[in-house]
């Protein structure tokens, strides 16, 4: 609860969770938000710039870009979600069991996942569509596999600092099964650096999506999605700027937010963090008692 008031009490964060909340409620009530259909064609209506009839514009087939853009954050949402859940579940017990047994399985386990992070992650992310084929369900798993290895690093990091632990020791030592000391003592004390890569990896599977389905291996057409409108938008970047504008400022709205808010996870959930923060908050307050005294 501390923990949520300082992070509310910071303009950054507030603003981030303000946005993000608010891409949520478009997702969720997309259509009611939409002008129009994703996919409804005018093109009487084509290429027309922003203005009361269309806010956002027109693109080359007349299909409203605000619809399109409200139908896409439900997308960029989706993969996200889907993906690093994958990520975080494959990942973490991965790191769990590397950093809480050590020796041959710590060092089978994270070879594994030195071989996929030897490769950049936009390259192995296509290098799974290319054996799966594309599509959005692809491009999740994709996504996920991609940042599996960043969350058993992070987990296996901050399991190796609890696993010395007096209480952890204590327990093993009056036969706490390895099972109930994992998820009661291990885990939720490895946890906070583990939320805020939750939040980063956010962040970089929007990106990720988007890239994807600019290339054309992610969302397909007709289906709307951030990328893929700025994929469609690139050839009238002059003639009609507004196609990839608004869907880019979508993108850099929401993995901005998500930034922010793993920073301000990051400042909340470190002890240390945490004290200054306090402190800082205090001093305020005491300098006008004092002045009032």
């Amino acid at each position: 609860m501390v923990a949520l008031k300082l992070l509310l009490t910071s303009p950054q964060s507030l603003f981030a969770l303000v946005v993000l909340v608010g891409v949520v409620v478009v997702a969720v009530f997309d259509e009611q938000i939409a002008p129009t259909g994703f996919n409804e064609v005018d093109v009487e209506q084509r290429l027309q710039p922003p203005g009361p009839g269309h806010w956002f514009g027109t693109d080359d087939l007349g299909r409203d870009v605000l619809s399109r853009v409200v139908l896409g954050a439900k997308v960029s949402l989706q993969v996200g979600a889907v993906a690093v859940g994958f990520s975080l579940v494959c990942g973490t017990v991965v790191g769990l069991l590397a950093g809480f047994y050590g020796r041959w399985v710590d060092t089978v386990l994270m070879r594994c996942m030195d071989v996929l992070f030897a490769f950049p992650a936009f390259l192995l992310a296509i290098a799974v569509i290319a054996v799966l084929g594309p599509g959005i369900t692809n491009a999740m798993i994709a996504i996920g596999v991609t940042y599996t290895p960043v969350f058993a690093r992070v987990t296996r990091s901050a399991v190796l600092g609890v696993r010395e632990q007096v209480y952890v020791r204590a327990s093993r030592s009056v036969g706490v099964s390895d099972l109930r000391l994992l998820a009661r003592h291990v885990l939720p004390n490895a946890a906070p650096p583990i939320i805020v890569q939750t939040t980063v990896s956010l962040a970089f599977a929007v990106l990720a999506e988007a890239a994807l389905s600019f290339v054309g291996l992610g969302t397909q057409p007709p289906d709307p999605s951030w990328g893929r409108m700025l994929a469609e938008g690139r050839g009238y970047i002059e003639l009609a700027w507004w196609i990839a504008v608004f869907p880019g400022l979508a993108i850099v709205l929401l993995v901005l937010a998500f930034n922010l808010v793993g920073d301000g996870l990051r400042d909340v959930l470190d002890p240390q963090q945490r004290s200054a923060l306090e402190a800082a908050r205090a001093r305020p307050g005491r300098r006008r008692r004092e002045a009032g005294s």
